[in-house]
C-alpha cells in the first residue's frame, strides 16, 4: 500500500519574494512558490506585479484556478480589447487551453492562483518557448 502524502502548511509571510523569470515576464514580477503536486501535476504560487508589468505570451496546458488579492489584472489586452479585466477582490478560472497573448498590470496588483498542469510559454508565431509544469517551478524556485 503507498504511503499517504504529508498535509503541508506554509507561512507565506516567512518566505521572500524571488524575481520571476525574464524569460516569462516583465517589469519586475515576484513570485513566492507555495506547493507542488506530483500527484495532480499541480503548482500553487502566490505572485506580486508592479504597475505596468506583464507576462509573456502563454497558453494553459491544463486549467487554473486564481485569486486577485489586489488590483487590476488585464487579460488578454482587457476588457476593453475584448479580453477580461479583473479587479480585487476577484476570482478566475481559467479553462484548459486558454490562450494569454497579453496578461498585463496596470496598477500593482497580486493574485494568487493554483495551475492543474503546466503553462506553455509561447513565441509571437505560436511555438514554444518552454513548458513550465510543477517541476520546472520547483526548478526555479529553487535555483
Amino acid at each position: 500500500m503507498k504511503a499517504k502524502l504529508k498535509e503541508e502548511y506554509v507561512q507565506m509571510d516567512a518566505l521572500e519574494w524571488k524575481p520571476f523569470p525574464a524569460a516569462f515576464s516583465t517589469g519586475g514580477i515576484r513570485w513566492k512558490l507555495l506547493h507542488v503536486s506530483p500527484e495532480m501535476g499541480a503548482w500553487t504560487a502566490i505572485f506580486d506585479c508592479p504597475k505596468g508589468s506583464s507576462f509573456a505570451a502563454h497558453f494553459h496546458i491544463g486549467p487554473g484556478e486564481y485569486f486577485l488579492t489586489k488590483g487590476r489584472m488585464d487579460i488578454r489586452g482587457g476588457k476593453a480589447a475584448g479580453g477580461d479585466t479583473a479587479v480585487a477582490p476577484g476570482y478566475g478560472y481559467e479553462s484548459a487551453n486558454a490562450r494569454h497573448d497579453q496578461t498585463a498590470f496596470p496598477v500593482d496588483s497580486e493574485f494568487y492562483m493554483t495551475f492543474l498542469g503546466p503553462l506553455n510559454f509561447i513565441k509571437p508565431d505560436g511555438s514554444p518557448l518552454a513548458v513550465i509544469g510543477w517541476e520546472e517551478a520547483q526548478a526555479a524556485w529553487l535555483g
